[in-house]
Parts: structure tokens; sequence; C-alpha cells
């Protein structure tokens, strides 16, 4: 095979764009992770099981565009509020549909590779899946120790720029009770949640480069380098 570094590129882009948009997919479709947290609501709110399941199911319903008109449960909301449910829906599809595009052209690219004899060049002799777990590992750890510190201006931070220009997410619990079923401890857990499947899979990128790169050059060694019995594959690089 012929290594390419435009390749190479390509795959770790797609690897880190994969594995960001799919932890941050984790919280949002995993509707048991928040029914988790529905005693301490209900303590608090002294909602019953059954309504609290209600409000955020019909939250997550709109914002996963399941349906077509914001609601929670029945309670009131705002203009304002709505709107920045609206946002937060823009978000949601952006990330899903990040998600889904990154996995299909990720499986294009390795089944073309495969068919054109071409495979990822090396980078300081590691492989794309190396780097793009560093880099995401190295960012969000850095992010998380920042967000652990002061999780409350983390939270204004993310807001200000996701949502530049728009102050809709601060709520008023009078007028958009909403926001009493979603707590920040909830919100905490999400960004914890996130964090966790990040390394998690950083790790097991770094890892599995370690040992494709270790057995490359094992076969490498037993072949008599990339002009060897091998085949002369100028994409054997230690």
């Amino acid at each position: 095979m012929k290594a390419s570094k435009p390749l190479f590129a390509v795959q770790a882009v797609l690897t880190a764009l994969l594995v960001l948009s799919a932890s941050i997919a984790v919280p949002i479709l995993c509707r048991p992770f928040y029914y988790a947290h529905i005693p301490s609501i209900q303590a608090f709110t002294g909602g019953t099981v059954e309504e609290i399941r209600l409000i955020y199911d019909q939250v997550m319903d709109y914002c996963l565009d399941l349906r077509p008109d914001f609601a929670a449960g029945g309670l009131p909301f705002s203009e304002s509020g709505a709107s920045h449910f609206a946002d937060v829906r823009v978000l949601f599809q952006l990330d899903l549909t990040v998600a889904a595009i990154s996995l299909v052209l990720l499986i294009l690219v390795f089944f073309v590779s495969r068919r054109t004899k071409r495979c990822a060049a090396l980078v300081c002799g590691r492989g794309p899946g190396f780097w793009a777990g560093a880099g995401l590992l190295l960012i969000f750890v850095v992010v998380g120790l920042l967000a652990a510190t002061n999780f409350d201006r983390a939270f204004v931070i993310f807001h200000s720029l996701f949502f530049p220009g728009k102050t809709n997410w601060i709520f008023d619990w009078q007028t958009d009770p909403v926001i009493l079923f979603l707590p920040e401890e909830f919100f905490r857990n999400c960004a914890i949640l996130i964090l966790a499947l990040l390394i998690l899979w950083c790790v097991v990128l770094i890892l599995a480069d370690l040992w494709s790169v270790r057995r490359r050059k094992k076969f490498q060694a037993e072949h008599n380098g990339p002009c060897g019995p091998c085949g002369g594959c100028s994409g054997c690089q230690a």
C-alpha cells in the first residue's frame, strides 16, 4: 500500500469529529440517564415520577425534532424560553448529523483506501487514531479541569459561545418553571459523562494505534523492510 498524508488528515479529522459528537450524543439520546435524577428532582419540585418524565420526554422530543411544537408536560412557558429550546434543537440536530456523517465517511474512506491500495501516512511514527485521540484528550482534560474549578463560570462561557448575543438561556422559574426540572446537578453530570466518554475513547484510540504501529514494525522486521518479500509497500514507515 502507498502512504498518503491527505488520507492521514482526513481520517484524523473524521475520527475526532465522530468521537466528540458521539460522546455528546450519549446523554442526549440516553433518557434513563435523566430518569436516574428523578428522585432528587422530585424532592425539590414535588412532582410525581410520571409528571417529571412527561415534562422531560416532551422537551426532548421537541429538541430531537420528534414533535413540531414545544411543550413541557403542561407547564406554562414564555416565548423567550421556547425560543431557547428552539436554539438547543438546532445544536442537537447538528451534533447528531455530524456523528452520522463522520461515521459514514469513515466507512467510505476505509473501503476506498482498501480498493485503491492506500494507507494513512504516519506522522512522527503515529497514525491518525493516535493524533485524534491525543488532541482531543489534551483539549478536554484542560477544559474539564477548568470547569471543575468553577462550573458556574464554565456554564456561562458555554452558553455565551454557543448562543452568542442571546440571553434567552437565562430562565425565570416563575415564567418558565421547566427550568426547575432541569437542575444544575443534571447538567453537571452530563458534562462529567461526556468528558468520561471522551477520555475513554481517546485512550482506546491511542492504545489501538500504539498496538497497530508495533504490529506494523514487527511485520516489517519479519519481511525485511519496505522493499522485502511483503510486496514493496512504500507506506511501511517506522
